[in-house]
């Protein structure tokens, strides 16, 4: 409304301009939306905690997407006898062998690319747990905490992409390591935050441990696979 008064009272009456027939129209664009505007704060957190399941659920399919589909050409490539190496000429770009391996993994990289697709996983069976519990037991009142339940959670999806950037190639290990580091110490401030906060009555309850102890091995796999870089 603020925008089309603006646009109104600038805009001279009889002009060709229609800036203020398309703030009109975000105007009825906005009402329509009311509706669908969540009750409350739990229902708001609900709704932003859903689309944080669903980013990093798209981000994991896309990751998984990418690894079936890495180096076509590696079969015809292996099968290939090293008496004819001497054979490999510019002529292999057009017939469509690649010649930059920079275009695809390694076999230490698809090592490394295990342990990372399952923090993903682990990313989002976090962020189901805290959606159900926030359902659950979460209280419209509490607002100071579902805010802080949402705000960390909201973090999670930047993370999971960055570290689903970080494994194409060429792929650099130390990136990656840093990258997981980062999102693990997101996750588990958010489970922290979920298990003080009032949707978790019985903090006690064993499904915490078991996710931080999921991270824990998936973030030491990582390492384990990049230590050679940190030696070099």
């Amino acid at each position: 409304m603020a925008q089309l008064v603006e646009v109104l009272s600038s805009t001279p009456a009889q002009s060709p301009e229609n800036n203020d027939l398309i703030s009109c129209n975000s105007v009825w664009v906005a009402c329509e939306q009311v509706p669908r505007i969540p009750r409350d704060n739990k229902a708001a957190a609900l709704l932003m905690l859903t689309k944080s399941v669903d980013f990093v659920k798209d981000a994991h399919e896309e990751m998984e997407q990418a690894v079936e589909e890495c180096d076509p050409y590696c079969g015809l490539l292996n099968d290939t006898g090293e008496d004819n190496s001497e054979n490999h000429n510019d002529d292999d770009d057009v017939l469509g062998f690649p010649s930059n391996q920079d275009l695809y993994w390694s076999e230490e990289d698809q090592e490394l690319i295990v342990p990372c697709l399952a923090l993903v996983r682990a990313s989002k069976a976090c962020l189901k747990k805290i959606r159900i519990l926030v359902a659950e037991n979460g209280k419209k009142d509490q607002v100071a905490q579902l805010d802080d339940i949402v705000d960390i959670s909201d973090e999670v999806s930047p993370s999971v992409d960055d570290l689903a950037l970080s494994i194409y190639p060429p792929m650099c290990h130390l990136t990656v390591r840093i990258n997981s580091a980062k999102l693990v110490s997101v996750l588990k401030k958010a489970l922290e935050i979920t298990k003080a906060s009032h949707v978790t009555p019985q903090p006690e309850d064993s499904w915490i441990p078991l996710l931080v102890n999921a991270i824990d091995h998936c973030m030491n796999r990582i390492k384990e696979f990049t230590q050679s870089e940190l030696e070099l």
